[in-house]
């Protein structure tokens, strides 16, 4: 008797684990794309749950006209993709992502050797922005932030944007000609900065 109580509350248990991880391993469904603020709808990043954190920086921005919006990625809040480069826009809630030499330190750390980067402060409608800009070869972090191998010749061009919400980084990075093409519309971007 004793054998198939027990019997019965493995089978109990294990279809309740079961249960519980199809639950929480199922994806999370496919959000809306991006609009022109370049805030996607609900404000929450793509792959990250509504109700994770308050998941708008209070700040919006003006998406260049010839960027489009890339897929949607985990744990960022937008994706523009410019040719053979990429800009990834990333918004963990407030008083999240670390910061501002700490980000600056881990990009730095994204590229061989030390390059030095190129810092500059600025305030838009009352928004303060670090603007940083990095080249060399850069060793194109994985989903595990490890290194997947190093592609010379490439810049990056990243802003940390002190919204009222919480920090909104901005990481721009591809091969030093498509992105210094593109220089001047991502400036345009920060310069576009407002709050609601």
């Amino acid at each position: 008797m004793v054998r198939w109580i027990a019997a019965a509350m493995f089978v109990i248990v294990a279809a309740l684990g079961f249960v519980a991880w199809r639950k929480y391993s199922a994806p999370p469904p496919a959000a809306e794309s991006a609009d022109a603020s370049g805030m996607p709808p609900g404000g929450a990043p793509g792959g990250m749950p509504q109700d994770a954190a308050p998941m708008h920086p209070g700040v919006h921005w003006t998406v260049p006209a010839h960027w489009t919006a890339g897929p949607e990625k985990s744990m960022r809040l937008a994706t523009y993709v410019v040719n053979d480069a990429e800009c990834a826009v990333f918004y963990f809630g407030p008083t999240q992502g670390g910061g501002v030499d700490e980000n600056i330190d881990m990009w730095v750390s994204q590229f061989e050797g030390t390059p030095n980067p190129r810092r500059e402060v600025r305030t838009v409608a009352g928004i303060k922005i670090t603007r940083v800009e990095i080249d060399g070869a850069y060793l194109s972090p994985g989903a595990d932030m490890k290194p997947t191998g190093a592609k010379p010749g490439y810049r990056m061009l990243s802003a940390i944007v002190q919204g009222p919400q919480g920090m909104v980084f901005f990481k721009f990075t591809g091969p030093v000609a498509t992105v210094k093409a593109a220089t001047k519309d991502f400036d345009a971007m920060l310069s576009s900065m407002h709050t609601d």
